[in-house]
């Protein structure tokens, strides 16, 4: 069927004929995009003309006219309808039964409607005082009635707009501004809004406003295409959910994707995130100009009265060879060749970064058309451009981001072409993984100090999670495109295996502090063969650290931080061979004098003793940016009980019953004074409760004591709580998994689970390794996000290490036990 026959069939039928016709157009497969939204624009024009005609036939003074994005005919499945019923006040009784015989329709059908009834002076009044309004009129288009009353309002909005640009233009900047801190930026979020979140269709509204005032302009390559990707996004989310919905949630990705053709979710995410980058560079570098324009209309008057009424000439500033500030952006000197120059983008992008400049949109498209390849390797100034600007700190971002947006980044690394966009489906991380590398690189910029070869670390900043791009292990994969990298920019093969080193194993030290004994020398050992020098260390702990802060809030914390500088002090002196190749199984850890006191009064009382303490830490990291203020861990938890069967599962079984959330757990056997008999297991939690205020200590404790004797069904309670709570609809985990390391330790094996977070499982874990006839030796409990990664050195009834086939054959049942 064609558009005319749908409109005819509308046109035929009136209001059910209009929905029969609206229904088949939304559901013919092979009509998609611009040329649904068009026919679905048209559709709904030809019935709301036939509406007003019906209902006014001789009525003058008064006009239909579509707005905002009906007015733009970009009517998606379930847009609203907006809509101004425009009347001279000549007849105000005629046009209000006009209005009912309009507006009820409409809603009858079930659509959205966002309608007024104004006069033209009230039109503009309320414009001038709604920026929203005004951005609406804008995109007017004449539906029926009046065309001269339509055509006076547009000429007049748009009038007033332009006369109107310098003052309302920042008002706009600033609603860009506070909706983006609101809604986040759209390129890199996980359920992104397509319609208000940074980088989304608002956005695209507001460059459209700027280009109507004529002040200024936005870079208009791909921004059309741009647009066009996002609206087909939501025409197939509001096909797929039936809703008028613009938040892209994690559960309607897969279909949407189907919807669009498109592979799978991460395919969608990544088009989605290409499109709102081309939008949010287009703003930047657009209200940028609005903002210079703005600045030389209030300056110009007065350099010209003080030139004589000449006019006056820009200053430009030299920064670099080639390279030269000119009204507050970096721009190419006149005397730059860039078709001479291979190194100009780079040291026009360090040089632009180290001033705090933002790299002019005509330089960097200039650069991109003109500029040769470098050769390979590349000579020694562009590798020293490339450390500098990735040395630049914060500003390094927006530059990059400018290099990127005309295609730079890829051609001089083109392995940056697989990570670019790509999403990351991992709660922990905030940025896609082409913006964590950079982020990961500003944030070792600021520990260049901490180490003697800063131009290592910035570049594996950079390339550290480049394996991302090809399938398995990105680490492994990462390490070969890491080696080929370097060597292609000019690196020595010494540096070269450096980098290559740093990349495999830039996950090495906070997984094995967080995840292992550090008391059982096979750690430190394994630790020390992988990292091999000193310096390297160096380098790995300055980037683990960069790394897990350029991750997000939930990977890194002065706890972290504690724990990644012991293991590092401990590899160190192994490297320095300042410690005995091995060293006593029973070697303990330091115990402080309040979790001595503990444990001897558990001793005296023959059960358990708590102590719960608020928990704060200064922010992590020593550096200018780091936020103020504390950082909130929680509340520490310490028990000491004596050493029995079922410990673990009954603390955390208790937590769990008492909505306690463990962020961080520790389990381990502490060695009493001399003299005093017994052994006590001390338990270190940091824990948060999951709804309203902590329970007092005394009820933990109660109920532990209970737990401990079985005269508490910890299992039955959470059962029984599980079931009052229905399950909500969310994203599908991946199932969890359970691992033996045979290497990590000489005293006990080493089982580590990865699995969803969620209340119980901890208990659920504890218990399944109590029904083994296991004992936990020690256990290191740590959650990101919403996942949680524990390792359990457990040991036979004897103190032994489980034999291989015992070990698998426990861990295949702690498997099969989560999953279940």
């Amino acid at each position: 069927m064609t558009s005319t026959d749908v409109r005819d069939e509308a046109e035929d039928s009136g209001p059910s004929g209009y929905a029969a016709a609206r229904l088949r157009l939304l559901t013919e497969g092979a009509r998609s995009g611009p040329p649904r939204r068009a026919a679905l624009s048209g559709l709904t024009d030809d019935w709301l003309v036939g509406l007003f005609t019906a209902a006014a036939p001789g009525l003058r003074g008064a006009s239909l006219i579509a707005v905002g994005g009906y007015g733009r005919g970009e009517l998606s499945p379930r847009s609203d309808l907006d809509l101004v019923l425009l009347h001279d006040g000549s007849d105000p009784g005629a046009v209000a039964a006009l209005a009912d015989r309009l507006w009820y329709p409409v809603w009858d059908l079930g659509l959205a409607l966002d309608h007024s009834v104004r006069t033209p002076a009230e039109a503009r009044r309320t414009a001038g005082e709604d920026l929203k309004v005004q951005l609406g009129l804008l995109d007017a288009r004449h539906l029926a009635g009046d065309l001269g009353l339509t055509a006076a309002l547009r000429t007049t909005v748009l009038a007033d707009w332009r006369n109107q640009a310098p003052r309302r233009l920042p008002e706009l900047q600033e609603l860009c501004a506070e909706r983006a801190e609101r809604q986040g930026e759209l390129q890199y979020l996980l359920e992104p809004d397509l319609k208000e979140a940074r980088g989304g269709l608002r956005d695209a509204t507001a460059l459209r406003a700027v280009a109507a005032s004529w002040l200024a302009d936005a870079p208009r390559e791909g921004l059309d295409d741009a647009r066009r990707r996002l609206l087909d996004v939501r025409d197939a989310l509001h096909l797929a959910t039936g809703r008028a919905t613009d938040r892209l949630a994690l559960q309607e990705q897969d279909q949407v994707a189907a919807e669009l053709g498109l592979l799978d979710a991460d395919t969608l995410l990544r088009q989605v995130y290409e499109a709102a980058r081309v939008i949010s560079y287009a703003s930047d570098v657009t209200w940028r100009e609005v903002g210079r324009v703005l600045r030389s209309r209030s300056v110009r008057p007065r350099l010209r009265a003080m030139l004589g009424g000449g006019k006056p000439v820009a200053e430009r500033s030299p920064l670099a060879e080639g390279v030269v500030e000119q009204e507050g952006e970096a721009v190419l000197a006149r005397a730059a060749r860039p078709e001479r120059d291979p190194v100009l983008p780079l040291r026009a992008a360090a040089a632009a970064a180290q001033a705090g400049l933002p790299l002019s949109l005509h330089a960097v498209r200039r650069l991109a058309a003109t500029v040769r390849p470098l050769p390979t390797p590349w000579p020694a100034e562009a590798r020293e451009q490339l450390v500098t600007l990735l040395g630049s700190g914060r500003p390094t971002v927006e530059v990059w981001e400018a290099l990127e947006a005309e295609g730079l980044v890829s051609r001089l690394l083109p392995d940056w072409e697989r990570v670019r966009c790509r999403p990351q489906r991992n709660a922990v991380h905030v940025w896609t993984v082409d913006r964590h590398l950079i982020e990961t690189a500003v944030r070792a910029s600021e520990f260049t100090r901490r180490v003697s070869r800063p131009d290592l670390l910035l570049v594996a900043a950079l390339l550290h999670d480049i394996g991302k791009g090809w399938p398995g292990d990105h680490s492994v994969a990462g390490e070969i495109i890491a080696q080929d990298v370097a060597a292609r920019i000019g690196f020595d093969r010494a540096d070269s295996a450096v980098l290559a080193a740093l990349v495999r194993h830039h996950l090495l030290l906070v997984e094995t502090a967080t995840r292992r004994d550090l008391d059982d020398p096979a750690t430190v050992r394994l630790v020390a063969r992988a990292v091999g020098t000193q310096s390297t260390l160096e380098l790995l702990h300055a980037l683990t650290e960069a790394d897990a802060l350029a991750t997000g809030p939930a990977a890194w914390s002065s706890w972290r931080g504690s724990l990644v500088a012991d293991l590092v002090r401990r590899v160190s002196a192994v490297l320095a061979g300042d410690v005995p190749e091995d060293a006593p199984a029973t070697a303990a850890a330091t115990v402080t004098a309040e979790q001595e006191r503990l444990a001897l009064e558990s001793v005296a009382t023959g059960g358990p003793v708590l102590a719960l303490r608020a928990q704060t830490e200064p922010p992590a990291g020593d550096t200018a940016e780091a936020p103020e203020g504390p950082e909130p861990l929680g509340v520490e938890l310490l028990i000491a009980v004596p050493d029995q069967p079922g410990v673990l599962p009954a603390v955390a079984g208790v937590l769990a019953v008492h909505r306690l959330t463990v962020r961080t757990a520790e389990l381990r056997a502490l060695e009493l004074p001399d003299g005093v008999e017994g052994s006590v297991l001390l338990l270190d939690w940091r824990v948060a409760a999951e709804y309203g205020s902590l329970p007092q200590a005394a009820r933990l404790r109660a109920d532990l004591v209970r737990a401990l004797d079985g005269s508490l069904d910890v299992a039955a309670r959470l059962a029984e709580r599980d079931a009052a709570y229905p399950r909500r609809r969310g994203v599908v985990a991946p199932p969890p998994r359970v691992t033996v390391h045979p290497a990590a330790s000489r005293h006990a094996t080493v089982i580590e689970v990865r699995a969803q977070d969620a209340p119980g499982l901890l208990f659920r874990i504890g218990r399944a390794l109590e029904d083994a006839g296991v004992r936990v030796r020690s256990a290191h409990v740590s959650t990101l996000g919403a996942n949680a990664v524990d390792a359990f050195y457990v040991t036979g009834p004897k103190g032994d290490p489980l034999p291989g086939e015992e070990a698998v054959a426990v861990a295949r049942k702690l498997e099969e036990t989560l999953r279940g």
